[in-house]
């Protein structure tokens, strides 16, 4: 397979792309989970945000996150991109496409997805707001970088 199914890229996600990746003749179903950025967090008013990844590192989990899922959900196919670098308001920041014979094995691998994707892919962002900046650290918010980098051991 030449396609990439798991990426890590710096351009804007073009989800019609990962929508051809995953389309089979088998495919009833076809899902896609589509994270934007939003312009109000808790209250406070986001200009834009500035996602980082250790690249190589979160392409080998978003591969391990499609492997679990099918396993978990028999004859899907997953194909996941999430962006890096500086996002507006609106733009798509993670794209995630599962196709399989039913719609219920479809949501429910869409959904694990983003949720493993925010468990152990190693991507952090910064939020610029109207009054500053911060770095939120891991994706379940739950682990602060305030250098901008979590400490990365290989």
């Amino acid at each position: 397979m030449s396609e990439k199914m798991y990426e890590i890229v710096e351009e804007p996600i073009v989800i019609n792309d990962l929508i051809k990746k995953v389309e089979r003749r088998e495919a009833g179903a076809v899902t896609t989970f589509i994270g934007t950025v939003r312009e109000f967090t808790k209250g406070k008013r986001t200009i834009f945000l500035q996602y980082q990844a250790y690249v190589p590192m979160a392409e080998k989990m978003l591969a391990q996150i499609g492997k679990e899922i099918e396993e978990k959900w028999e004859n899907t196919a997953v194909a996941i991109t999430h962006r890096i670098g500086r996002l507006e308001i609106s733009e798509a920041a993670v794209v995630i496409a599962v196709s399989s014979p039913h719609r219920k094995a479809a949501y429910q691998a869409n959904e694990y997805a983003i949720e493993r994707i925010k468990q152990i892919v190693p991507i952090w962002k910064k939020e610029k707001w109207e009054d500053g900046d911060e770095w939120i650290g891991n994706q379940l918010e739950d682990t602060a970088y305030p250098s901008g980098y979590p400490e990365i051991k290989e």
